[in-house]
């Protein structure tokens, strides 16, 4: 599975624009019982993001000549219109921490009595402190794609900045209301990888093992790809168990 070059220089020149740009929003869930622990929520998709995970089934959000845009004042009404209907708010992508103005955005939401939850993939620590800081983020999840030496792999660009990983992963530890997930996906995570990525985590409070789903990936290949069985997660959340407090198996 090939990193490709273009597409990393690309994206590059894209996130020069966004970093401009207020928040680019591409979706809109109204309603979720899963994806807030404890709370029902809706869940915000930001357009754009700085990895090309072959794997990944939000291509919409993703590649910029698939993206859609919603406005945010159409955002706004409608959390205007649910508060005390529901609880939180889930802010994902994407990926939101490639926008300058996310403090901005978040506050508006805080304003609005809403907790708020990021997904990230951790690849800005700064972005996470000012979150953090400013009283902005109630609860943060981040993506481990895989063992440091095996990242960009994963991620489907060169040149990842793996220390910002790990700082990301230091800060979320240090956060009350976290938790970190690995998507199980064939050819690239395997029973070392695990053994890897609980290093990696140790002492987090959860870590979710998310099955992969072979549709709609961003490249072709994967949609080919026959997720693993259960009883191979079973295997892989054995492992998990010894690393940190809590560990889950979800979409099986």
């Amino acid at each position: 599975m090939k990193v490709n070059r273009k597409n990393s220089k690309t994206e590059l020149i894209s996130l020069k624009v966004q970093n401009k740009m207020s928040i680019s929003i591409g979706g809109l869930q109204k309603n979720s019982l899963i994806d807030y622990p404890g709370l029902v929520s809706c869940i915000i998709f930001c357009n754009g993001c700085n990895f090309r995970c072959g794997f990944c089934h939000n291509k919409d959000l993703v590649l910029p000549d698939k993206r859609r845009e919603i406005k945010q004042e159409k955002i706004f009404d409608f959390l205007k219109k649910r508060q005390g209907l529901i609880d939180g708010v889930v802010v994902t992508g994407g990926e939101p921490t490639i926008y300058k103005s996310l403090p901005d955005f978040f506050k508006k939401i805080k304003d609005l009595g809403y907790l708020l939850k990021l997904d990230t993939n951790g690849t800005s620590p700064d972005m996470l402190k000012q979150l953090i800081k400013k009283d902005l983020v109630d609860f943060i999840a981040m993506d481990i794609k895989a063992s440091f030496e095996n990242y960009s792999k994963a991620a489907g660009v060169e040149d990842i900045n793996v220390e910002n990983i790990k700082k990301s992963i230091e800060i979320i530890k240090g956060f009350d209301n976290h938790e970190f997930r690995t998507t199980v996906v064939p050819g690239i995570v395997n029973k070392e990888e695990i053994k890897k990525i609980g290093e990696i985590v140790k002492g987090a409070k959860k870590h979710a093992l998310q099955q992969f789903r072979p549709k709609n990936t961003l490249k072709k290949e994967f949609s080919e790809l026959k997720p693993f069985k259960k009883d191979k997660l079973k295997e892989f959340k054995k492992i998990l168990d010894k690393q940190v407090i809590k560990c889950v198996i979800r979409g099986t």
